[in-house]
């Protein structure tokens, strides 16, 4: 028996019986393969769990990797896993946004085939306050540029921008009609899409070197089918957001012939308010009749800022 450590003194291959070689080499090959073990069971292990792989699990079994320096590196390495989808997203629809499902109703101002159907929109609807007619032409520039051609130019271009910020835009009209619609229609359309904003365009028509935009707000009315009471304070609102908006962004002066410079005006006698039960404003983006203001609405260029203010100050109004 020994008592220390040092090893045996090694033996010449010539005094070792052939027995105890063969005996040698079985452990070894028993050592090995009980240190291959463990590292193979643990990359099966490995490929079951980021693989999802399991004994109820429907997909193909997919083949195992055993860990380097297995004996049998034959094995088919497994499939690739595929790459995770990027998320789709929807522009203005991310989480906590403002602006997502609220609706906004744009009313582009006349119908170009108004000038057709004077019979048709010359007749009389009830406003609330009193009785106006169904709708008229609007007006022109001086070269004939109509207000309605403005006005469906303007919309379909803030419809673009609104849209684009995740809202649903609703229009009165997109075109598609001979005239019309008439201005108490215009206004419920607005008011059974429950539209968080409604907004009206036009242009206006007075004499040469009247200039400038103004923006229309509802007076507080109740007379009839009129009631205004609930919507004049977030009209107002939405009116000088809206005005604000549009000056900086055209770079256009508030009206000089009515609103005292303010660009914002209170008006009773217009159906198209008095009837609404949503917020509500006109927007009179520039005097058709005046030359200069005239230059700048026959601008493509320019009506895509117009549309731009609109559109900002709407946004602005709805929180987004």
């Amino acid at each position: 028996m020994r008592y220390d450590d040092s090893p045996p003194p090694p033996e010449s291959a010539s005094s070792v019986s052939p027995d105890r070689r063969r005996f040698a080499r079985r452990s070894t090959l028993a050592v090995a393969a009980a240190v291959l073990a463990p590292t193979t069971l643990a990359g099966w292990v490995l490929v079951q769990v980021t693989t999802g792989a399991g004994a109820d699990d429907a997909r193909p079994p997919r083949s195992v990797v055993p860990a380097a320096g297995a004996a049998n590196a034959s094995l088919t390495p497994p499939e690739s896993p595929a790459p995770s989808a990027s998320p789709v997203k929807t522009p203005g629809a991310g989480v906590g946004n403002a602006l997502a499902g609220k609706t906004v109703v744009i009313d582009p101002g006349h119908n170009t085939g108004n000038f057709k159907h004077t019979t048709e929109i010359n007749k009389k609807v009830d406003i609330g306050t009193n009785t106006k007619e169904c709708d008229t032409t609007g007006t022109t520039t001086n070269s004939g540029y109509k207000e309605a051609e403005f006005t469906l130019d303007v919309s379909r271009r803030l419809r673009t921008a609104l849209e684009a910020k995740g809202l649903k835009v609703v229009f009165t009209h997109d075109g598609d009609r001979t005239w019309g619609p008439c201005i108490n229609e215009r206004a419920r359309i607005g008011n059974e899409a429950k539209a968080d904003a409604v907004v009206s365009v036009h242009a206006d028509g007075v004499s040469e070197g009247s200039r400038g935009y103004h923006v229309i707000l509802p007076a507080k009315v109740k007379r009839g089918a009129a009631d205004t009471a609930a919507i004049v304070g977030p009209s107002r609102t939405l009116g000088e957001r809206i005005a604000g908006n549009f000056a900086r962004t055209t770079g256009s002066a508030p009206a000089n012939y009515l609103g005292g410079g303010t660009g914002l005006v209170v008006r009773d006698d217009l159906g198209g308010l008095n009837l609404s039960t949503q917020p509500k404003v006109f927007v009179e983006c520039g005097n058709m009749r005046d030359s200069k203001d005239a230059a700048l609405l026959t601008s493509p260029e320019w009506r895509q800022k117009a549309a731009q203010g609109i559109a900002d100050g709407i946004v602005g109004f709805l929180g987004g």
